[in-house]
């Protein structure tokens, strides 16, 4: 007789069975919830996310295209400044040129009134009287000096103006330059996106580089540079009026006054030695002064590198104790001391070189100094021989008034000299 098989190992019961049917459903509509939610998450982070990159991306945009406005606006104003630079210095230095010319053509009428003293001095005995015209010839001769230090006054600052708003120019042109180096920075940055081709990861973006300016400082630069363009232009503009007012107040005061040669000359010469006197003692207290100068940078440059010892033992120090081992590598009081003192020593040697530097460059106005002292004896030595050589000339001259013949060029004969032996009054 057949019996049944029966199939070896655990039987479950039907609870167990539904039990676990039920389980797994639970488990599959828990795990559907839990994805569900997840997905939900993900949308929402990926609209959120993306809207904030989107908004970030444009009030950037934003933020570069006014930032590009106000650069263009600067740019474009500095590029004006420039302009009216380029013209005042032009203006000026032809009115620069008009005051040389005016300078120069005085030597003719000074030559003229000297001549004419000259002539004079050759009258005898009781002919030899300080009379109206001779009077008037001395006051003239005064005149024309006057004239030509203030020209020469007036040509010296237009020399000095023009100096400086080449200076102030430069620094513009320097500004705007800049400025356009920015514009084409910026714009290359306001045309990148995502599908640039030059867009790449950079190692440390956000770092602050180092000479980085507050907008506060690059706004104030910005405006100083202009106002003081501004203030250049006008001091100028004053100038130009003020040269040009003093060309013709000397033009009107030349056809008043003039000199005495004779009287010129010898007051000349007294001031000449005077110069000379007052020169040489300046040139010894100069070589004193150099000397003394030139000591104390030898004590500066000794300092400092007694102070640059103190530093590299100060270093050592510290670099030595890098080395100790484990908890004693601690900041203690020694550290403390020793990053005192490199810091100290460190400002201290800032300190002598900077002083070095000023010391050296008054030593080397020191020289400077010298050398047109030197230079100004030579030139004072030169015209106070010419100034002799005149006396000499002048006491000399016998031809009469009514021999005189016009079609000699005596003028040319005295502006042949070297520049610096123009009569000149103190």
């Amino acid at each position: 007789m057949a019996s049944l098989s029966v199939k070896p190992g655990q039987r479950f019961t039907l609870p167990d069975w539904q039990n676990n049917s039920h389980l797994i459903s639970a488990d599959a509509e828990q795990q559907r919830y839990t994805s569900h939610h997840i997905r939900q998450e993900g949308r929402a982070l990926r609209n959120e996310t993306g809207n904030q990159a989107r908004w970030d991306e444009h009030n950037n945009r934003t933020r570069l295209n006014e930032r590009i406005t106000s650069v263009d606006r600067w740019r474009e104003v500095l590029a004006r400044c420039l302009t009216e630079l380029d013209l005042e210095i032009d203006a000026l230095t032809k009115v620069k040129e008009g005051a040389e010319n005016t300078l120069q053509a005085k030597n003719l009428c000074l030559d003229v009134a000297i001549e004419c003293l000259t002539f004079r001095e050759s009258r005898r005995d009781i002919d030899v009287v300080r009379d109206p015209v001779e009077e008037e010839l001395q006051r003239e001769v005064k005149v024309i000096e006057k004239i030509k230090k203030e020209l020469q006054q007036r040509v010296d600052e237009a020399f000095k103006q023009l100096c400086i708003l080449k200076e102030t120019r430069q620094q513009l042109s320097c500004d705007h330059r800049h400025k356009v180096e920015t514009l084409e920075l910026d714009r290359q940055c306001l045309s990148f996106n995502v599908t640039s081709g030059n867009i790449s990861f950079k190692v440390n973006p956000t770092r602050i580089p180092d000479g980085t300016t507050a907008l506060r400082e690059w706004e104030l630069n910005s405006q100083c540079n202009k106002e003081r363009a501004d203030a250049e232009l006008k001091a100028s503009v004053e100038l130009r009026g003020a040269i040009m007012l003093t060309i013709a107040q000397t033009n009107n005061e030349l056809d008043a006054q003039r000199i005495a040669t004779e009287f010129a000359l010898r007051k000349r010469i007294r001031d000449m030695e005077g110069a000379l006197s007052e020169l040489k003692w300046q040139e010894r207290n100069t070589l004193d002064e150099i000397a003394e100068m030139e000591e104390e940078i030898r004590q500066l440059e000794e300092d400092l590198r007694k102070r640059t010892l103190d530093l590299k033992v100060a270093h050592t120090r510290l670099e030595t104790r890098t080395y100790r081992p484990h908890v004693e590598l601690c900041r203690d009081q020694a550290q403390y001391g020793l990053t005192d003192e490199v810091q100290q020593l460190e400002g201290i040697i800032r300190a002598l070189q900077q002083k070095r530097t000023e010391s050296q460059d008054a030593l080397d106005g020191l020289y400077r100094q010298l050398h047109r002292i030197q230079t100004d004896i030579g030139y004072k030595t030169n015209s106070l021989q010419l100034d002799n050589k005149c006396m000499d000339t002048r006491r000399k001259l016998v031809i009469p008034v009514e021999k005189f013949e016009p079609e000699v060029d005596a003028v040319n004969r005295t502006r042949n000299l070297p520049r610096n032996s123009q009569l000149e009054l103190a």
